[in-house]
């Protein structure tokens, strides 16, 4: 790690005007945040998102013109679009954290206001990390498919929580919240049928019902689920549950808030650096990255190394404490 140089003269700050509550409060602690990095010497320059997806064209263009910082606000899903425009590149990302849920700012303890995350910024130190990528087949003309992929920062998955952000309503979700995937995760608890699809790493191979795939500790909410992940390591941890219990389901939620999923009977837990998840028997499976629909299986999952370079606290050390 090394502490942000002194080149970097100016930046963009990407947000999301639908990301969250409170959004006129939310575009004034913004144009606060550019306020502040312009005090330390980097110009700010504001650009809202249009529409899903943008976020990524914003980011990929900004860099492409000579951005030598790009700092999104907003939730997981709109880091996610800012992350694949400019995976691969120099250009340091930071976060000022909003919208739904925020695993990148609680894992690494960036407060939850937007003014003073501005401030750690320019005291803050560079990273470089890898990125995970989720690959898979997409339909074209004539029958063909191509190779389809996306690369994720904080989390991925496949079951349940990839049916729950599948079948989200988005006009919901601006209306009420992160409740919108309690709501939704309610429902599925009791109409999804759990079907098994088969899992395969270099390290192990098994039939689940459901997998998480973590690049952090964080989940989703208050949850931790990839205990044993980190940002700074090369490779995932990945939670599998191999059953169609629904009350073991349910007897996992408190083993989480007391440390103890790994114990729960018919849970799996490794590290790996590259696995595929495929379905049985034609059934309809989907994922999800960074908590937004991705394709439904089959999927590859890997590592991509020394592939983005992230603005991070000068308090947070290289395992990400």
């Amino acid at each position: 790690m090394r502490p942000l140089p002194e080149k970097i003269h100016n930046a963009v700050i990407i947000y999301n005007p639908t990301s969250g509550r409170q959004r006129s409060r939310r575009l004034h602690a913004i144009e606060e945040a550019a306020r502040i990095l312009q005090a330390s010497g980097i110009d700010a320059q504001l650009l809202p998102t249009t529409q899903a997806g943008s976020a990524t064209d914003l980011a990929r263009d900004a860099v492409r013109h000579g951005c030598e910082m790009v700092v999104v606000c907003g939730g997981d899903g709109t880091i996610n679009e800012v992350v694949n425009g400019i995976a691969g590149t120099d250009a340091p990302l930071a976060v000022l954290p909003a919208g739904t849920a925020n695993i990148l700012a609680k894992e690494l303890g960036i407060p939850w206001d937007i003014p003073a995350a501005a401030r750690l910024i320019a005291s803050g130190k560079l990273a470089r990390i890898a990125l995970g990528r989720a690959v898979w087949r997409a339909p074209e003309k004539h029958g063909t498919s191509a190779a389809v992929g996306r690369y994720f920062l904080c989390v991925s998955g496949a079951g349940p929580d990839g049916a729950i952000v599948h079948a989200i309503d988005v006009a919901h979700k601006l209306r009420i919240g992160i409740l919108a995937y309690w709501l939704e995760g309610l429902r599925q608890f009791f109409t999804y049928p759990f079907p098994f699809f088969h899992v395969d790493s270099p390290e192990k191979r098994l039939i689940a019902s459901l997998i998480v795939v973590g690049r952090t500790k964080y989940y989703g909410g208050p949850f931790r689920i990839t205990t044993g992940a980190s940002l700074f390591d090369d490779q995932f941890e990945i939670v599998a549950y191999s059953g169609r219990s629904r009350a073991r389901v349910l007897m996992c939620l408190p083993a989480i808030w007391l440390g103890r999923l790994h114990h729960v009977k018919g849970i799996h837990v490794w590290k790996s650096s590259r696995f595929t998840c495929q379905a049985m028997d034609g059934v309809e499976i989907f994922s999800q990255v960074d908590g937004e629909p991705a394709s439904a299986l089959p999927v590859e999952f890997s590592i991509v190394p020394d592939a983005l370079t992230l603005v991070i606290p000068a308090n947070v050390a290289a395992d990400g404490r």
